[in-house]
């Protein structure tokens, strides 16, 4: 119990989870000026696609200035100031420059849904419509030998320039052929090598490519494991949560696009600017934690009025994500918003660790106002007490001025 306990408390306070929101005077102008020399270079690039923003935009009926509002939530949301903005803006419009080749393995289709099945899309969504994706098994008409001459082509044309993203994770039992693919009977371990060796860089889109997801829950039998388990000697950058948010993939190619490099990542892959708050710490809830008020069961007053959803299983105090700010359904609302815990799904092994309806125990967490560590029920108890001290000792003062008051 102990060991658990301070894995907990080592993944709050690990490194890779603090974001240097400022870094100064001259390394802003160093970065401007190296983001202007790599969108200029960009730029001579012949298009890979023939889909650019504009067009998309004007389709979808939404303006120049929707796109540059955009512009400017994204660039605080990668955590740049202001005068990044025309840089932003302008690297959007040069998406179509960045090959791309998706793979899908062990999945759901999931994250591709996500972001196919928008009724009313978003600005990110859009974005990455005009993304030269060279190779994807769900959009493609080919199929068999002629699928696999496409993509082998498509790896020998931008060899050392695309990104391979990646859905799903890998089965390693039985060798491997768990899961096959292609007229050759290539595993998803082989086909994963193949591609991501010639990439520029990997990104693993959803939490099944990052950690190994649902597939790698207990007993875990085809042995599901993470992309960055697999493939080494190449920049990964892990953009968990089921599914992962349309907003966090176009953050993360845009920040590709302007610099060229992959950007700041946490302990565990994931970027800082997407990963690097815990959901608890911007809960739309979390007054009513700092008030200790929590719903008890389903239905109760407490779940009518809003409260804190610990008890009832929230793993928002253990969990790094911006779903809180960026949200979901076209920014529309979350899972705690629409009254359902966090089941912590950006997290490794979330389906064994976190996907229940019961507060962990064990966790234990510095409460807002104590300044100690406490269990949410001691934290609770502990403002009730403070509550009744303070009545106790408005009472007592109340009764020494009125005493005091009836003498005069």
């Amino acid at each position: 119990m102990s060991d658990r306990r301070d894995a907990l408390m080592k993944l709050f306070s690990a490194k890779g989870v603090k974001v240097n929101t400022n870094r100064g005077e001259e390394y802003y102008k160093n970065l401007y000026k190296k983001m202007e020399q790599r969108l200029t270079e960009l730029e001579k690039t012949p298009a890979a696609s023939k889909m650019d923003i504009n067009s998309v935009l004007e389709a979808e009926g939404l303006t120049r200035r929707d796109f540059l509002k955009w512009a400017s939530a994204i660039t605080a949301s990668l955590m740049l100031p202001s005068a990044f903005e025309p840089l932003v803006a302008k690297a959007a419009e040069l998406f179509n420059r960045v090959p791309i080749i998706w793979i899908e393995l062990q999945d759901c289709a999931g994250n591709s849904e996500a972001i196919l099945r928008s009724d009313a899309p978003t600005i990110d969504e859009l974005i990455l419509e005009t993304i030269s994706l060279e190779f994807n098994e769900t959009l493609m008409a080919a199929a068999g030998h002629q699928a696999e001459e496409h993509l082998d082509e498509a790896i020998e044309t931008f060899k050392g320039k695309y990104l391979c993203v990646v859905e799903g994770s890998i089965p390693m039992g039985i060798d491997g052929y768990y899961g096959t693919i292609g007229a050759k009977g290539e595993t998803f371990e082989e086909h994963l090598l193949r591609v991501a060796g010639s990439s520029a860089a990997v990104v693993a889109v959803g939490t099944c490519a990052t950690f190994g997801g649902v597939p790698a829950a207990a007993p875990n039998p085809t042995g599901a494991v993470g992309v960055q388990d697999i493939v080494k000697g190449k920049p990964i950058i892990n953009i968990p949560a089921c599914p992962a948010n349309p907003a966090n993939i176009t953050g993360t190619i845009l920040h590709y696009v302007l610099t060229g490099q992959i950007p700041e990542l946490d302990h565990l892959n994931r970027p800082k600017f997407a990963f690097g708050y815990r959901i608890h710490d911007n809960c739309e809830r979390r007054a009513h934690f700092d008030a200790g008020e929590f719903v008890e069961e389903w239905g109760d007053e407490g779940a009518k009025n809003n409260f804190c959803l610990y008890k009832m299983g929230c793993k928002g105090p253990m969990t790094f994500n911006n779903c809180s700010i960026v949200r979901y359904n076209s920014g529309t609302n979350w899972p705690i918003g629409a009254g359902h815990g966090c089941i912590g799904c950006s997290e490794p092994d979330f389906w064994d660790k976190y996907a229940q309806e019961r507060p962990m125990a064990d966790t234990r967490f510095k409460a807002p106002t104590g300044g100690v560590e406490k269990t949410v029920d001691e934290f609770g108890l502990g403002l009730l007490t403070a509550a009744g001290i303070g009545i106790g000792i408005h009472a007592a003062i109340s009764a020494v001025a009125g005493k005091k008051e009836g003498e005069n």
